[in-house]
């Protein structure tokens, strides 16, 4: 007797979600994998686990973030991270058939798309679909991507930036790039390392973006300490930050997916830019929860722009919508 489970994986930059069909979104986990070194390259830990310890491990284990920019940047990681995330979703049940369906980015190579759909396999799905994350994330956001009339999706995940304008069940257009809510974080990292000489991890940048940074002014600015090592004398030290300080470190990656939406605006045909005007552009994806960041982006175009609910499970809960029904836009391999 055949046992099967159906799957789908949004394995992106800084998290890796996998929805189960019938259960659900059943893991959400950074991309982290913690190698021994000296063990053969064994994975010590996956997820939030390996993500604790980052900064922290002994000369023999490595934390690695196996996915960069959106795209499989270490491909043998990549698929034991897989395996072992798809193990947990099916709480360790043996399947002799895995169908899984995996979220990828617009602007990826055929290469790159090849690596994931292998990886896939390695990692123990017997059939593997393909699903590009704008089409997931207009899906879980639910535009009526079916209907004649344009719509418009802007995806800002951890490390890319994908804009697509949808109609009749396809892409009409789309553009994308690298820059994403990771390149937020090292953009204050540079920022606090150019200004106070000071060196700060990760996730204290993330930490200083998620609690004081934006996009654009708010009510209720304020400042926050912060403790790295100096880099004059190699001690430990500290500093304060602002929000308008935090504001001035994202200005180029905020510019950057601002002029992102502007040029794909600009290239879209007249009528579906009419629809995108009366229907609005949808934020979707981690970076999308930044404060202000809808303002700013509304500020460029013109356009009213709104963040989708639950932004940042976008792309995962509309692949699992397509999981289980027949939805144009998935290409099977």
């Amino acid at each position: 007797m055949l046992f099967s489970q159906d799957m789908c994986i949004d394995p992106g930059t800084s998290n890796t979600r996998v929805f189960v069909r019938g259960k659900g979104v059943v893991i959400n986990e950074p991309s982290v994998v913690a190698v021994d070194t000296d063990g053969g390259g064994n994975v010590v830990a996956v997820g939030g686990e390996a993500k604790d310890m980052i900064g922290r491990t002994p000369g023999s284990i490595t934390a690695v973030c196996p996915i960069k920019d959106g795209v499989i940047a270490d491909f043998e990681t990549t698929a034991q991270m897989l395996r072992l995330l798809m193990r947990k979703a099916t709480n360790n049940a043996i399947f002799t058939r895995i169908r899984a369906m995996i979220c990828i980015s617009s602007g990826v190579t055929d290469v790159e798309r090849r690596a994931v759909h292998l990886a896939a396999r390695d990692a123990g799905a017997r059939y593997v679909s393909l699903i590009e994350a704008p089409m997931a994330a207009a899906i879980g956001a639910g535009l009526p991507i079916h209907r004649p009339e344009g719509t418009m999706v802007v995806d800002i995940g951890g490390g890319s930036t994908e804009v697509a304008v949808l109609a009749l069940g396809d892409v009409v257009s789309s553009r994308a790039i690298r820059i994403g809510a990771k390149h937020m974080d090292e953009a204050i990292i540079e920022y606090v390392r150019r200004k106070n000489t000071l060196l700060i991890g990760e996730r204290t940048a993330e930490d200083v973006k998620l609690k004081i940074g934006s996009a654009f002014p708010y009510e209720g600015e304020g400042a926050m300490s912060i403790r790295g090592r100096r880099l004059d004398d190699g001690l430990p030290g500290s500093a304060e930050i602002s929000s308008h300080e935090v504001r001035d470190a994202l200005y180029e990656p905020l510019t950057k997916i601002a002029e992102l939406v502007k040029t794909t605006v600009e290239k879209t045909p007249p009528e579906l830019v009419g629809d995108i005007l009366n229907s609005g552009i949808v934020l979707t994806g981690g970076g999308a929860l930044l404060r202000g960041m809808a303002r700013l982006i509304k500020s460029e175009v013109k356009i009213p722009v709104r963040v989708a609910d639950n932004a940042d499970s976008c792309v995962i809960r509309g692949a699992g919508r397509c999981l289980s029904n027949k939805v144009p836009g998935v290409s099977n391999e």
